[in-house]
Parts: structure tokens; sequence; C-alpha cells
């Protein structure tokens, strides 16, 4: 019913920047928030940084001062500009956002893009 997709991974030069980008589409009548997470090699899927309906942002303490995420909802659209990279961001980085399909609260639900790869070279 929701589809993410996900765009702007790449390799990149430790100090580089990147932008990801995340368009939902479908079935939507309402988003809340909206995030991303990313998952290095062997680890486990942790967040990097949200932002709520109202814009209110939320960062891991690993990216605070270095990454920025920010929405435009008339795109329905997340974005994560990365700046300052290190080789220690490397990851799958995913978007993620809670939307309703309808005006019921049941309609809410989690929805995920399908990943993008981020490499950051030393």
């Amino acid at each position: 019913q929701v589809q993410l997709v996900e765009s702007g991974g790449g390799l990149v030069q430790a100090g580089g920047s990147l932008r990801l980008s995340c368009v939902a589409s479908g079935r939507i009548y309402s988003i809340d928030n909206m995030g991303w997470y990313r998952q290095a090699p062997g680890k486990q899927r942790e967040l990097v940084a949200t932002i709520a309906s109202g814009g209110r942002t939320n960062y891991a303490d690993s990216v605070k001062g270095r990454f920025i995420i920010s929405r435009d909802n008339t795109k329905n659209t997340v974005y994560l500009q990365m700046n300052g990279l290190k080789p220690e961001d490397t990851a799958v980085y995913y978007c993620q956002i809670g939307a309703a399909t309808g005006r019921s609260i049941m309609t809410l639900g989690d929805y995920w893009g399908q990943g993008s790869q981020v490499t950051v070279s030393a």
C-alpha cells in the first residue's frame, strides 16, 4: 500500500558529503514521523535521525553536528544530508516512515525503504 524509494547512496572519501532521499508513494492519508536508520556489517540496525510531523528532530550522538534530517511534506520526502563523513559511517541506510492509509488510527503502520549503501573510504 505504501512504497518507499531511496536514492543518493554511494562511495565517498572521508570528509566528503552525500545526500540521501526517500520518497513515499501509494495509499497515504498522512505521514507522522520519518527517519533514517543504518546497519553496518555484523551490527544491529541503529537509529541515525528522526523528524516528527511538526519538524522536531532527533539525532544519534555519533552524527550530531554532521548530519541533517529534513522533510518536504508536499512531496512525501525525507532527506538526510551527511557531511564530514567518516569510515565508521559506512553502512546500509534505511528510511522509515510512520504513515496512515486512512482516517482511522488503526491504519497507522511502519514502512521501510529498500536500503542504500553508503561507503566511506579512509
